[in-house]
């Protein structure tokens, strides 16, 4: 008669003889992991020196949100390279150019004359200063929804013998968005330069509603400026248009430094 087998459960023997003969491996192992663990934990909690971004990986819902940590410097540090286009961009309206003379003298100097010659010398300065810059016509199409850093409308007073009060300049902002920074650096920089008396008891409704500011994209600063009267400031605008060029360039460096 046989006696009866155990049917209790009883460990593996090959089981314990494996891990005895693979200790040092599983002991390596386990330190290996161990270290991981400590590393991701130290690196994750050096939240000071460290700021978090959201990466998404794609998911069931849509997307996951995960944290990961870079180490950025405190303030952003930017480099422009001389022969790279700035990230300005700067309209100059060479007033009634492509359109009509606008004001004209006895012996034939026209303003549109005038506009041009200075709007060329301030093109020249932004672009010695790597600004991208263009001039445009007075109706010139691509006013049209234009959106840049700033537009500037250059233009002369009349050429009419008048009295001694006809001398000067005078500058309007657009009311359809901020441009009283842009307004007022021009016109320290052109009262500082040229030496001539700003005219705010003549400055026009064409000044103030003037139609590039209605063509323009709103939030564009924008201003037109009356560089001066073609009969008494006639030697300035023409002969010495390097002073009036190298203000308004100025005023519109003013400008950028606070963009």
């Amino acid at each position: 008669m046989h006696a009866k087998r155990d049917q209790s459960w009883q460990p593996q023997p090959f089981l314990v003889s494996m891990a005895r003969r693979n200790l040092p491996l599983l002991l390596f192992l386990a330190l290996a992991a161990g270290g991981m663990l400590a590393v991701y934990f130290f690196f994750q909690s050096n939240g000071g020196a460290a700021t978090a971004a959201a990466a998404s990986v794609p998911g069931e819902d849509g997307a996951l949100s995960a944290a990961i940590f870079k180490k950025i410097p405190a303030k952003p540090v930017l480099q422009r390279f001389a022969q790279s286009p700035g990230p300005e961009r700067i309209v100059l309206i060479a007033g009634h150019r492509g359109h009509d003379a606008g004001a004209v003298c006895e012996d034939g100097l026209t303003e549109a004359a005038v506009n041009q010659l200075i709007a060329e010398k301030v093109y020249t300065r932004l672009r010695a200063a790597n600004v991208r810059v263009d001039v445009y016509d007075e109706f010139d199409p691509r006013l049209q929804g234009f959106s840049g850093t700033a537009l500037v409308s250059l233009h002369a007073d009349s050429c009419d013998a008048i009295g001694d009060h006809a001398t000067g300049f005078k500058i309007s902002g657009s009311s359809r968005t901020d441009s009283s920074r842009l307004s007022t650096c021009v016109e320290s920089a052109y009262a500082q330069a040229t030496g001539l008396l700003f005219h705010a008891n003549t400055i026009t409704p064409d000044m103030t509603d003037y139609h590039a500011f209605r063509e323009i994209a709103d939030g564009v600063p924008a201003i037109i400026l009356e560089t001066g009267f073609l009969n008494l400031d006639r030697e300035m605008l023409t002969t010495n248009a390097d002073v009036p060029a190298q203000a308004i360039a100025d005023g519109i460096f003013c400008f950028l430094e606070g963009e």
